[in-house]
Order: C-alpha cells, then sequence, then structure tokens
C-alpha cells in the first residue's frame, strides 16, 4: 500500500466512528440535527471529497460537452468547498453557502435526467464507500433531490400553442 493511501485511510479510520455513531437513543436521535448524525463537518468534508474525486472524471458526466468545460474551468477545490459548506448549512449546520443559486450554477451545463440520475448513483457509491447509514442518506438525498428541478434541464420543451 502506498505512503500516499495509508496517509489517507488513517484519517478515514478515525472518522469512522464519526459517521457511523452506533445505536442512538430514539430521543437523541430526534434532538441530534442530521449534520450531528453525519459526524459534524469532519466527516461531511471527507465524503464530499471523495464524491467530488469520482464525479470530476466520471466519463459518463464528462460526455455532455458543458460539464467536460465546467470541470476543466472551476477547479475541483472550490467545488469542494461550496458542497461542503451546502452540505453542511442543508444539514443544520453551523456553515453558510455564500454560492450561486442551484439554477445559476447549473444551467448552462444543460443536465439531462439521466445525468442527474448517473450523480445520484455516484452518490449512493461514495455514501455505501463511507457507510453512511440508511436513514442518513435518505435524509441527504432528500436535500439532494428538492435541488433537482434546479439543475435538470427538461428534455421536452413546452410546445408553442396555436393561435
Amino acid at each position: 500500500m502506498s505512503v500516499q493511501r495509508k496517509t489517507i485511510l488513517k484519517p478515514l479510520c478515525l472518522l469512522g466512528p464519526l459517521l457511523l455513531a452506533g445505536p442512538v437513543a430514539a430521543e437523541d436521535a430526534k434532538e441530534q440535527s442530521l449534520y450531528e448524525r453525519l459526524g459534524g463537518l469532519a466527516a461531511i468534508a471527507v465524503v464530499v471529497d471523495d464524491f467530488i474525486k469520482v464525479m470530476v472524471v466520471d466519463d459518463t458526466l464528462n460526455a455532455n460537452p458543458a460539464i467536460d468545460a465546467a470541470r476543466k474551468a472551476v477547479p475541483a477545490p472550490y467545488l469542494k468547498y461550496h458542497v461542503t459548506s451546502m452540505v453542511c448549512q442543508a444539514t443544520g449546520g453551523p456553515c453558510a453557502y455564500t454560492g450561486r443559486s442551484m439554477e445559476e450554477a447549473h444551467s448552462h451545463l444543460n443536465i439531462t435526467l439521466e445525468e442527474w440520475q448517473h450523480m445520484v448513483q455516484l452518490l449512493r457509491g461514495t455514501f455505501n464507500k463511507f457507510e453512511v447509514p440508511e436513514q442518513e442518506q435518505e435524509a441527504l438525498l432528500q436535500i439532494v433531490y428538492s435541488t433537482k428541478s434546479a439543475i435538470v434541464k427538461s428534455a421536452e420543451e413546452p410546445a408553442a400553442e396555436s393561435e
């Protein structure tokens, strides 16, 4: 195993307990925010980092010329920062997302429903890699799905009404 891989895996082993906090009493689960149940900013940042690394090199997504151009123009660390702060805020954490709206950031990318679904599969793969519990995965996916209409360009254009 390379030194770099050992260096990466060691911190992830330490984050495991944060991501898998174990059984929580029902009362505690109701009191904890999703942010807390996920393990806070450190755990969120690790998962987002991995997801962005997977997504930016994905051949299926990069087959879309607009996505490919955006990947080349927007540095991955910048994207990781914004996605991490967005997830932190959306899950009840102390972060404040200051990036563009989802529509403004994605409208020019012409993202199809198929590309969206592929991205969700990549995200689920990252969740599973880090053993994010099912309940938290579903809560995170609800947040992701809430952005779908602002990101996905409809394949069907409204028909022009005849006069």
